[in-house]
């Protein structure tokens, strides 16, 4: 059998070389203009250093007939695009103020206004504690934006004071006196995410004269972490309300999210949807402003997972109606149509991100879309159309242009900065049957020249969440540059998988090392079944929940040369008592103390002795999600035993890896084990480690 390499994909190929790979531009984020007629996406690309990516604003065709042009070009990059009623583009970015001082320090990211017929971005509002959003209201343009403020700060100029001392004291210090103190990747305090109001932002002086500053109003001064003073807040179009997600105690050492609605004129805030069983939260006005849409996921138990539905609420009144009764997939990120007749909607379903419309007045949900994942759905003011970023794990993200109602699109790709050439093999689509009878979906990356005379060695990848599936193209998890050294690549939706109904999370919840496991396993034996793939050559990675599945697979079964394990669980007591939202896992596990059958049942630590596979270690301690003990007790337990190990380790990094560098040096410290354990050829250390 043949050993495959890169020199397998052609060389012009970008996913065969990691330093090409790494600059390829890569699409995020986008804004649709109130006429229509301008989209704005954000397109990051590698900085002249090479040591991160900086994110550029970039216009597309909404026509689809001209090519994309640039927008924005500074070192520091910008984002997070929105446009204003009068067609001007606000964005963030910390490039440096011209009328600054010499000596006022590295900027903080503002908020800047490039004009809607060209010219030079401005700066607008700042804030000492930098603006990390900004939220437009579509009729009078009103602006609220989002920044950082430190317990007790009047206002910018004591915000500031208040930061100075800290700094000039070298205190880094930080009094908790509630639950969490950390979120994923960053301590949580002593600021927190506020809302400010900006109101009207002042027009640029044709003489070039310099504006007052914005006065900011703090709209949301009692907020409380994580979510801080409101998560993906909206205006109403008049800009007289705000919606709010908060953050409120749920329990001891637990919390819940509700919406609350902020009179943007007093400040007065009032809970629009507080459910005391369920986190409610992506609310967003209809276009008149008498109602609002938004998600409600019921709490889960140790006997149910959760279940969402989507809620329409009337602003005057309070009454709330269920728009998906009986819909069994999880709707997401809703909002209204044109003429706040029907509401769209995400969802995943069968291995797909679907876009959905559900009638205002009753009725059941349409699938818009046939493929693909989409996100940053845009809706036209006049209903004319919608405008998305579709993506598929055989094409990266790219903007689309949608009809409003047709069932089923398939829509092509608006020209953009991010189109690829070809891929380095083909995706198809493989399904297996479960031991109890049950579908089981998967991806199947298959690269060129896999044949019956030349199988592909077998690469099992299980995918993070666990809630969640394996639909949309991913630059960190990035099938194609295994491909392109001539792996499969089997991309599994097992138990717990989202978009195959309530039932199929049922399988898997509360007992990880059963039918997800068993699951994992059937589709590996139904690609097996293909004459292009070689079942003597085979491997298992995963991250988050993948990791833990891939360490469980080391546990129970010797069939893979080889395992890779990043940001795993591996002694799931211990995770949930360190993990940075302890609450929620307990829900699923039951109390540690009372209740350790879950654990003790399908905790992959218990059963170390059983592993015989080699296994790379991969974690980062900036990630607070999956703390970096567990990769330490698992690294300790695989030397002790003389288990075959390598510990791949960032001490800067978080649940991700997500520095250039790092990216790289992981793709290559995997491929380097993969090659060493599945193709048997000699280990090659990474020169930079």
């Amino acid at each position: 059998m043949s050993s495959p390499d890169a020199a397998s994909t052609p060389p012009s190929s970008p996913f065969a070389d990691l330093a090409a790979f790494a600059t390829l531009p890569r699409v995020t984020g986008l804004a649709l203009s109130p006429d229509a007629r301008r989209l704005a996406v954000s397109v990051q690309t590698l900085d002249p250093e090479g040591k991160k990516w900086v994110s550029a604003l970039w216009e597309v065709d909404p026509e689809g007939q001209r090519p994309p042009r640039r927008l924005t070009r500074s070192a520091p990059g910008e984002s997070a695009p929105v446009f204003a009623p009068d067609g001007s583009l606000l964005f963030t970015s910390a490039r440096p103020d011209p009328a600054a001082a010499a000596d006022a320090g590295d900027p903080r990211p503002a908020l800047w206004s490039l004009p809607a017929d060209g010219g030079e971005a401005r700066l607008v509002v700042g804030h000492p504690g930098g603006i990390g959003g900004v939220t437009v209201a579509a009729d009078s343009g009103d602006v609220v934006v989002a920044a950082s403020a430190m317990p007790g700060a009047a206002d910018a100029e004591d915000e500031a004071a208040r930061r100075k001392a800290r700094k000039d004291a070298g205190v880094t210090a930080v009094l908790h006196e509630r639950y969490p103190v950390r979120y994923w990747d960053h301590d949580l305090g002593p600021d927190t995410t506020h809302l400010f109001w900006a109101g009207r932002l002042p027009a640029e002086d044709p003489t070039g004269a310099r504006a007052e500053p914005v006065e900011l109003r703090d709209l949301t001064p009692d907020a409380r972490p994580p979510a801080g003073g409101g998560e993906d807040p909206s205006l109403s179009p008049d800009g007289a309300l705000l919606l709010v997600g908060e953050s409120v105690p749920d329990g001891p050492a637990g919390q819940r999210s509700r919406v609350a609605l902020v009179d943007t004129a007093t400040g007065q805030s009032r809970p629009l949807v507080d459910d005391p069983l369920a986190d409610v939260y992506a609310a967003r006005f209809s276009p008149d402003g008498t109602a609002v849409v938004c998600v409600r996921e019921a709490l889960s138990s140790y006997a149910e997972p959760p279940d969402y539905t989507l809620l329409h609420v009337d602003v005057a009144t309070g009454e709330i109606r269920d728009l998906t009764p009986g819909f069994d997939r999880w709707p997401s990120a809703p909002q209204f149509a044109a003429d706040g007749s029907a509401v769209y909607f995400l969802a995943d379903d069968g291995g797909r991100h679907a876009l959905f419309r559900v009638p205002v007045n009753g009725g059941e949900p349409v699938r818009l879309t046939a493929d693909g994942a989409y996100s940053d759905l845009r809706v036209a003011r006049d209903g004319s159309a919608l405008f998305a970023l579709r993506s598929a794990y055989d094409e990266p993200p790219a903007p689309v242009r949608l009809d409003p109602e047709a069932p089923l699109q398939q829509p092509p790709a608006l020209p953009s900065p991010g189109a690829l050439g070809p891929l380095p093999g083909t995706l198809t689509e493989v399904v297996a049957t479960a031991a109890d009878g049950t579908s089981v979906q998967s991806w199947l990356v298959l690269p060129e020249g896999a044949s019956a005379d030349s199988p592909a060695p077998l690469l099992l990848w299980i995918h993070g969440g666990p809630l969640m599936s394996w639909n949309s193209w991913s630059w960190r998890w990035n099938p194609w540059v295994m491909a392109a050294r001539g792996y499969a690549v089997l991309l599994p939706n097992p138990a717990l998988s989202q978009g195959f109904g309530q039932d199929f999370v049922r399988r898997g919840w509360g007992s990880w090392g059963e039918a997800p496991y068993t699951d994992l396993m059937a589709a590996v034996d139904a690609a097996l079944e293909r004459p292009d793939l070689d079942a003597e050559r085979t491997a298992a990675m995963g991250g988050s929940f993948g990791g833990y599945m891939a360490n469980w697979i080391a546990t129970q079964t010797d069939r893979f040369r080889a395992i890779v394990t990043h940001a795993s669980l591996w002694n799931l007591d211990s995770f949930v008592g360190t993990t940075d939202a302890a609450y929620y896992w307990e829900k699923e596990w039951g109390d540690p103390f009372t209740e350790p059958r879950r654990y003790e049942q399908h905790s992959p630590h218990r059963f170390v002795d059983a592993i015989r596979t080699p296994v790379l270690v991969i974690h980062g301690d900036r990630d607070f999600r999956v703390p970096i003990g567990e990769a330490l007790q698992l690294w300790y337990g695989l030397q002790k035993r003389g288990v075959p190990s390598k510990f791949l380790y960032f001490p800067d990094e978080n649940h991700w890896v997500l520095t250039p560098g790092n990216a790289t040096v992981w793709y290559e410290t995997v491929l380097s084990f993969l090659a060493e354990h599945v193709l048997g050829q000699d280990w090659q250390r990474p020169e930079l480690l």
